[in-house]
């Protein structure tokens, strides 16, 4: 999984009943694009966050770095 500052981070919901979460990749802390990305939420908490697998990077329009 690779980002860049400005994507967007999809975290689905885990379990039935949870919501999706996303926020806006603030900084990349991993070499050339990878994790660990702190992001702001849209609750406007910020985390440090290494993405699993029910994580998607969803790439600011005009991104050229492929996203996933």
């Amino acid at each position: 999984m690779h980002a860049a500052v400005g994507d967007r981070l999809l975290v689905r919901g885990a379990v039935v009943g949870e919501h999706d979460r996303q926020g806006e990749i603030i900084e990349v802390r991993g070499p050339g694009g990878e994790p660990p990305f702190m992001v702001r939420f849209e609750d406007g908490h910020q985390a440090l966050v290494y993405p699993g697998p029910d994580a998607v990077v969803v790439p600011a329009h005009g991104s050229t770095h492929g996203g996933s």
